[in-house]
């Protein structure tokens, strides 16, 4: 009797149910290949051979990576309104002053007073209170008559803005109406009530006011085509370009030296190409667009390190480059102007364009890089 036959006959005399007891009888099955003892290997002594390091014998073989930061200048106005928005924004001023109430001239102005003879006086002209929608009255028989007719230039801007100005100066809102004694009451204006008749004099002609006039939309960068200045197109994008050593025109680029990235090359670009004096502000850290070049054969070139670059190579190198890929930098200029005096690429000179300009003064490949980017205004 072994030992875990003497043990199972202990434990059948204690308190264990059957079939506890039945496994605790069994004996673990041992495997041959388990039982045997493990054969020890003797250790190799072959060892491989040192793998020596690739060293180049040639130049690089590489793509030429650029960044491009594209400047721009936010219209800094509205857009001219077309003939169709002009009369239905008249329309909708005189549609307003039907079916607003009536303007109550003694809640504003006490009765015989002076504001209320200069009221009287003006409101006897343009026969309303707005003073930017021609004469027109929205209470009298005709007030349904607030259409305009062919060729009228009652809703041009220009006319509205001198109206506005010589209400301000006191004036009719036309140039001159023909007034005179009886016309105004008995109110003395030349003197003699029939002398005045008939003459085309200013309503408001005893007040000498003068109003400034806003500054004009066309500026004088607009009459010379200046090109370099930033006042000109002021209702539209404008982008700035420069001519390359070449004579081509792009947007300011140069290749990504080390590790920095393209809105850290894109910065260092602008201050390069266009000197200090720009503050400019580059919105994303992710390009906006790209353009890619295959040469017809290789080009050797020879790459210096860059002073602002401090993980850039500092010695000089070389790298056989089947093409370039420029990738877009979204920028704005806030304030300053170029300085194409200060420019460390060798570029000869820059210009503000419009889009359909860029499109005039860039390659046909780069501009279909380019023109989804641009906007229309």
């Amino acid at each position: 009797m072994n030992t875990g036959q003497k043990s199972a006959r202990r434990l059948a005399a204690s308190n264990v149910c059957t079939s506890c007891l039945h496994r605790l009888s069994q004996q673990p099955r041992r495997h041959a290949a388990t039982a045997a003892a493990a054969v020890e290997q003797p250790e190799s002594t072959y060892k491989e051979p040192p793998v020596p390091p690739v060293t180049q014998t040639g130049p690089r073989k590489a793509y030429r990576l650029l960044a491009s930061p594209v400047l721009s200048r936010p219209p800094l106005l509205t857009r001219e309104l077309t003939p169709f928005e002009k009369a239905y924004y008249l329309y909708q001023k005189r549609l307003n002053e039907r079916l607003a109430l009536p303007f109550t001239r003694y809640f504003y102005y006490k009765k015989d007073t002076q504001a209320d003879v200069e009221w009287k006086r003006k409101a006897k002209v343009r026969k309303t209170a707005s003073r930017d929608i021609g004469v027109y009255s929205g209470y009298g028989d005709e007030a349904w008559n607030d259409e305009l007719l062919v060729g009228d230039e009652t809703a041009e801007p220009r006319n509205q803005l001198d109206a506005l100005i010589r209400d301000a100066e006191g004036k009719g809102i036309i140039e001159s109406q023909p007034v005179g004694d009886v016309e105004t009451d008995g109110a003395e204006v030349s003197g003699n009530e029939k002398e005045g008749e008939g003459m085309r004099k200013s309503v408001g002609q005893q007040q000498q006011l003068a109003v400034e006039r806003p500054l004009p939309r066309v500026t004088e960068a607009d009459r010379t085509n200046d090109t370099k200045s930033l006042d000109r197109k002021l209702d539209r994008s404008l982008y700035l370009l420069v001519q390359r050593p070449d004579g081509t025109w792009r947007f300011p680029e140069d290749r990504v030296y080390g590790r920095e990235n393209l809105k850290q090359a894109a910065e260092r670009i602008l201050h390069q190409s266009l000197g200090p004096n720009l503050n400019t502000w580059l919105p994303a850290n992710h390009p906006i667009g790209h353009h890619s070049l295959t040469y017809s054969s290789p080009i050797l070139s020879k790459i210096p390190p860059n002073r602002f670059v401090s993980t850039s190579h500092t010695e000089e190198y070389e790298q056989e480059e089947y093409g370039e890929k420029v990738f877009f930098m979204k920028g704005r200029i806030m304030a300053g102007q170029a300085d194409i005096g200060k420019n460390e690429f060798g570029d000869r000179d820059f210009c503000w364009v419009s889009r359909e300009e860029v499109e005039e003064r860039v390659g046909r490949e780069y501009w279909r890089s380019v023109r989804n980017m641009l906007v229309e205004r």
